[in-house]
């Protein structure tokens, strides 16, 4: 694994992801919960992005002129390629055509005939992805790949990404499983605090809870 990408996955580690009872937007829950614009909209998250996706784009010799997906989760990641690229042009797919001004639902690049690659954040059901396919193909674009930075490989994801994306291939950079990992190789590696015995904070005279670095009870700990 490349620095970059190993830095990523400590950040989206970090950052992004989540422990909990949470509701997905498929209706469905889960025990966890993936944010990747927690990252991908950091001022570093958003540089490993770039350099991440954009090592996979080469790797795979795609050659694309522009790289874009369906607002918002694909925003970041399509403005963190181009200006890492200097030569990977950008657009944006809305969700729906507005309806006023030119009333285009692709925004940015749109030169008909090119090939370009579709990302997204987080692909689940894949939804958000086969829309930005579909979009990118009736507008006239050829889709080179796909790439998704998280996949949470359930809800029949990969495969309903895969037949949209036929003949193009399908790449997520990580998996969830990948992420929860390093999470939890994370929270095993923290050192537990060190507690105060029999004192005061120093700050409001409170029984203190902790002595790393001074003594604080629990509403001024640092």
């Amino acid at each position: 694994m490349s620095s970059a990408r190993q830095e990523l996955l400590h950040l989206l580690a970090t950052k992004s992801f989540r422990l909990g009872e949470f509701k997905l937007s498929s209706g469905g829950t889960s025990d966890y919960y993936v944010d990747c614009r927690t990252t991908t909209l950091d001022a570093r998250g958003s540089q490993l992005t770039g350099q991440v996706f954009l090592e996979g784009i080469r790797k795979r010799k795609w050659q694309p002129q522009a790289i874009g997906g369906l607002t918002m989760g694909a925003d970041p990641i399509v403005v963190a390629v181009a200006v890492t690229s200097g030569e990977i042009h950008g657009f944006l797919i809305r969700k729906n055509e507005k309806q006023h001004g030119t009333g285009q639902r692709i925004e940015g690049f749109r030169q008909k005939g090119t090939r370009v690659v579709i990302v997204d954040d987080v692909c689940t059901t894949g939804s958000s992805t086969i829309q930005a396919i579909e979009a990118a193909r009736e507008f006239g674009f050829e889709i080179a790949g796909v790439m998704c930075l998280v996949e949470r490989e359930e809800a029949k994801g990969r495969p309903s990404v895969e037949k949209a994306a036929t003949p193009a291939p399908f790449v997520s950079i990580f998996t969830a499983t990948d992420v929860r990992k390093e999470h939890l190789r994370q929270k095993d590696a923290t050192p537990p605090p060190i507690f105060a015995l029999a004192a005061s904070c120093e700050l409001c005279g409170r029984p203190a809870v902790t002595n790393m670095p001074r003594n604080r009870c629990a509403v001024h700990q640092m």
